[in-house]
């Protein structure tokens, strides 16, 4: 599998920044990891391996990033509007230098599709709602999509804007709704197992339907945790019978 490792030093974010890719071909699929892990995780999970047959294929070409939730939400020594303040820059990161990196490494027509796990199935689908004309779409994983659940009580416009179950409620931008209904793929899973809240999903599933929104909630049965090999199992499934 062709493997290649990028870095450079982010202006937004004001750190060095790395990027891993696999495949040559293909529709691109963006990896935003879970809690505070790096860019190597989906590999170090064996979740690269399996989407080898996609990714040799040329199905899907995928980028991976690093997190900086050490640098927010997951710091307990930080302010929290610094928090705030740091996931909004994480986001510019992503829209500035990451989605152009991948562009270039594709092509300009090429679509990209946000995907994560955990704490990074929020950054999924934050990263597609908040801009439908850069991220075509996402795929979420066992997340939870209200922002509040880990700012400890804190809350600022930072917090709502990037928090889904709240702005989203409130969208009624008609050229925004637009763009996002125009998407095929918004497709949130979750098991019912060990750890999950399948009940978040269903919540994040029902609000972008009374929004007129359309999602596929696809719930796992009780035999899925929140673990690595439930989601090894989650992707490859939506990878192939999704698009």
């Amino acid at each position: 599998m062709r493997r290649i490792i990028d870095r450079w030093h982010s202006p937004v974010l004001n750190k060095d920044m790395e990027i891993v890719s696999y495949g040559h071909y293909g529709f691109a699929l963006l990896l935003l990891p879970t809690a505070a892990a790096d860019y190597l995780e989906y590999e170090r999970f064996q979740l690269i391996d399996a989407l080898a047959e996609p990714i040799e294929n040329g199905k899907i070409k995928v980028f991976s990033i690093n997190s900086i939730n050490n640098e927010s939400w997951l710091n307990s020594h930080m302010d929290p509007r610094h928090k705030a303040i740091r996931h909004s820059q994480f986001n510019e990161y992503v829209y500035r230098e990451v989605l152009p990196y991948i562009r270039h490494n594709t092509s300009q027509d090429t679509q990209v599709y946000t995907c994560g796990a955990s704490f990074g199935a929020l950054h999924a689908a934050n990263l597609f709602f908040k801009n439908p004309w850069l991220v075509n779409g996402c795929i979420a994983m066992s997340g939870d999509y209200d922002l509040s659940s880990y700012t400890k009580g804190y809350w600022d416009d930072d917090v709502y804007f990037n928090s889904p179950m709240h702005y989203l409620q409130n969208l009624s931008d008609e050229k925004m709704l637009y763009q996002i209904r125009r998407s095929q793929h918004v497709h949130i899973l979750t098991g019912s197992g060990d750890w999950e809240a399948p009940d978040a999903s269903r919540r994040f599933a029902a609000l972008l339907q009374q929004k007129g929104l359309p999602c596929d909630l696809d719930v796992w049965g009780y035999d899925i945790p929140h673990d690595w090999p439930s989601w090894r199992k989650m992707l490859p499934y939506v990878i192939d019978a999704k698009f």
